[in-house]
């Protein structure tokens, strides 16, 4: 059987790579959470454990995780506003650090299976997971910052990609499309639809403006658990044909790329980066499965979202 040639993103010879590339920086301690806030269970161990709750949600976790996703774009709006040439992402963790447990809630990356800080910060031609350090972000970067709050017993998961400065076209094109990308595979999610659909929706979408689709990272099930069973990849395979259901929350969190979707890590373990430094913008909501559609959860009471106040169009 022939091998499937995987995507090559946009025309590379007119692309360029990521100049200076992104080099880890300093990372500073773990970040205190008062006493009295609720923790996730592996806040103390590090370890999740394996997953165990159901996919589809009770009324009373659904109504907990609307006030969670209500939360979490909130202070993704708020951390949108410390984007600027000159701020370290170890700054902008602190600020939200601190906003979080302000709200009385817990920064859900915080000891992840060992993770260091309270969100995650990738520059440039990091894909996902970077963690803030000491680093500056600088004129013409792009950056995600990927937000997530325990409320309640439930998680809240979103992250926007913003431009720093002046941002060249084909970063703004790659963050654009990407975001527009997450959009068409929420369209694609209504009850008894297969999980494949949103695969589809993106990657067609990508591969129309020739971009890159990351396959290692891939959109959860999220709601008592931070990563639950339920995986949503954001490309098309026929045998990803788990049919959706009402009730189920889960991601949608598409990564593309201006050039090669290949990847390597760090020795961090974390820190995912594209392998020919080219860049990567990512978008993330927590979406409810309906009868009809999707509810997006990660908006404010007032329907806003880091996506579009933040948006350069």
């Amino acid at each position: 059987m022939a091998k499937r040639k995987r995507s090559r993103g946009a025309t590379l010879e007119r692309v360029p790579v990521s100049d200076p590339p992104v080099r880890p920086g300093l990372v500073g301690p773990r970040r205190r959470v008062p006493g009295h806030i609720e923790r996730p269970p592996y806040a103390r161990t590090g370890e999740p454990g394996p997953s165990a709750a159901s996919s589809v949600r009770s009324a009373a976790e659904i109504q907990a995780m609307r006030r969670a996703g209500q939360m979490a774009a909130e202070v993704l709006l708020f951390a949108g506003k410390l984007v600027a040439p000159g701020v370290t992402t170890d700054s902008i963790d602190a600020e939200v650090h601190e906003e979080i447990v302000r709200r009385g809630a817990y920064p859900s990356p915080l000891n992840y299976r060992g993770y260091p800080k309270s969100v995650c910060t990738s520059i440039n031609e990091v894909i996902c997971h970077g963690i803030p350090d000491s680093r500056a972000l600088a004129d013409g970067d792009i950056v995600n910052i990927d937000v997530t709050v325990f409320l309640d017993g439930v998680h809240g998961d979103t992250s926007t990609t913003f431009e720093v400065g002046e941002v060249d076209e084909h970063s703004r094109l790659l963050v654009r499309e990407t975001r527009t990308a997450m959009y068409l595979g929420i369209a694609a999610v209504k009850d008894g639809a297969p999980v494949n659909a949103i695969g589809r929706a993106i990657e067609s979408h990508a591969r129309t403006h020739r971009l890159g689709v990351v396959r290692e990272f891939i959109g959860h099930g999220v709601g008592t658990e931070f990563h639950s069973g339920l995986q949503i990849p954001h490309y098309y395979e026929r045998n990803h044909n788990t049919p959706l259901a009402t009730g189920m929350t889960f991601t949608i969190e598409p990564m593309l790329t201006l050039g090669s979707p290949d990847l390597y890590m760090w020795d961090d373990q974390w820190t995912a980066v594209t392998a020919d430094q080219r860049r990567s913008a990512q978008f993330e909501h927590t979406l409810l499965c309906l009868d009809y559609g999707a509810e997006i959860l990660t908006r404010t009471p007032a329907g806003e979202g880091a996506a579009e106040v933040f948006s350069g169009d």
